[in-house]
């Protein structure tokens, strides 16, 4: 899965977002380690005080597919919002 921000391709007309089951109210980013979009993800959300669980996708094959179903993208960070819903890339950095 390719990193948000390094010419990563998504699909038209779903602005990114979809909507899945509850995830019991924590937001969850799937990301890569060494993902530049991530590692800002990441040190921005800890600097803001936002509680939220990271999955990395590198080398975890189920959790690459699960993104891959929910969103029909294949770049990162993903994020799972405690309200069900898909969001990729972070703060309009993705590919």
């Amino acid at each position: 899965i390719p990193c948000a921000g390094r010419g990563a391709a998504s699909s038209p007309g779903q602005g990114g977002l979809a909507v899945a089951e509850s995830t019991s109210g924590k937001l969850i980013m799937f990301s890569q380690e060494f993902c530049p979009t991530c590692v800002k993800a990441r040190k921005v959300m800890t600097e803001e005080g936002i509680e939220f669980e990271e999955r990395l996708l590198d080398d975890r094959e189920d959790w690459q597919d699960e993104v891959l179903l929910k969103t029909k993208q294949v770049t990162v960070p993903v994020f799972l919002h405690p309200d069900g819903r898909w969001e990729v890339g972070f703060r309009g950095e993705r590919g």
